[in-house]
């Protein structure tokens, strides 16, 4: 009987043991990714690490930095992975000495956003080209109230930058022979903001302002101008209109083709990638396996029209998906 009174105490003992173990072995079978890149997706990229975080232990720390600065740290090993709305190309792609995969996440479009009640703009390539050319200076030479126009434009190196810049060049001649395209480029005129949540700031609070931010940037009191697309015709960057530009593009084998002015749609529209080692992971590969396995999943893609992004295309799922499981240990 003496026996029997400690049998409870023994049994409790067991389990807080047992319940001991499978805490420590939940907390041993987490890991934390680090990472750094483009703002562009960053509303997404968040929501998919929340998500992974409390479903699968997975913490991803995600700065969003901009893709500039996220390319360096991934050239230089300080990250697990980074993102970029402006692909390597071949010959940097060739200097990351443990290989690089390059993987389309998500896509969306480039707004060109402004700040000024009662004015709805539908402009030209010529008009958008001339705007940050700093030639067309004030809201009433597009058919709105006499307003300076204040333009606002990235302070920091930026795949934004690089796919808006681009597009200005495909529009206009004058453009590619001047400020040209980059990730950083002379701007003629305009205000500096970091960052995609940085130039939406400006905007929202100078009346009279203009710039280009993601579309899921374009709240509050600004509205996104409409813009022609080489066929001519008119469109706001909707979910419907960036679609349609979107199908136009061809990726090409190693997923990191665009096209800068699509003749359907609306036409400043991107992917935008993620840059994972094709070698060198070991430590981390089934948490990177995890990580885009779910951000390629129905689950994850449902996700973005709801935070202003466009799910990827069937195809280009099924090769990004063929193209993750070449990443190796």
């Amino acid at each position: 009987m003496a026996v029997s009174r400690f049998r409870p105490s023994i049994l409790l003992r067991s389990a807080l043991g047992l319940a001991a173990l499978i805490s420590l072995s939940s907390c041993s079978s987490s890991q934390t990714l680090q990472a750094a890149g483009a703002s562009f997706p960053a509303g997404l990229y968040q929501r998919w690490f929340a998500d992974l975080a409390s479903k699968d232990k997975i913490r991803v720390n995600y700065q969003s930095v901009g893709s500039g600065a996220g390319i360096r740290q991934f050239q230089a090993g300080t990250v697990d992975f980074a993102a970029s709305d402006k692909p390597l190309d071949a010959k940097d792609a060739a200097a990351i000495k443990r290989g690089v995969v390059q993987l389309p996440l998500t896509a969306g479009a480039i707004a060109v956003a402004y700040n000024l009640p009662d004015c709805n703009l539908k402009l030209s390539q010529t008009q958008l080209v001339q705007i940050f050319e700093g030639k067309i200076k004030n809201f009433q030479q597009l058919g709105c109230a006499n307003q300076p126009i204040q333009v606002v434009v990235r302070s920091d190196s930026s795949g934004t930058t690089y796919n808006f810049s681009n597009s200005l060049a495909a529009f206009s001649p004058s453009w590619k022979k001047g400020s040209g395209v980059g990730k950083s480029v002379n701007w003629p005129t305009g205000v500096g903001a970091k960052g995609n949540e940085g130039v939406a700031a400006s905007l929202l609070q100078t009346k009279g302002s203009i710039g280009y931010v993601e579309a899921a940037y374009v709240r509050g009191v600004l509205k996104a101008a409409a813009i022609a697309n080489r066929a001519g015709a008119y469109a706001l960057p909707d979910a419907v209109s960036s679609r349609q530009a979107l199908a136009t593009i061809n990726l090409g084998s190693d997923l990191t083709g665009n096209d800068p002015n699509p003749s359907a749609g609306y036409p400043i529209v991107t992917f935008t990638w993620v840059l994972l080692y094709k070698n060198g992971n070991a430590a981390k590969l089934p948490s990177l396996q995890r990580t885009f396995n779910y951000a390629l999943s129905d689950a994850a893609q449902k996700q973005a029209p709801s935070l202003g992004y466009i799910p990827l295309p069937a195809p280009v799922l099924a090769k990004a998906k063929d193209a993750l499981a070449s990443v190796g240990p």
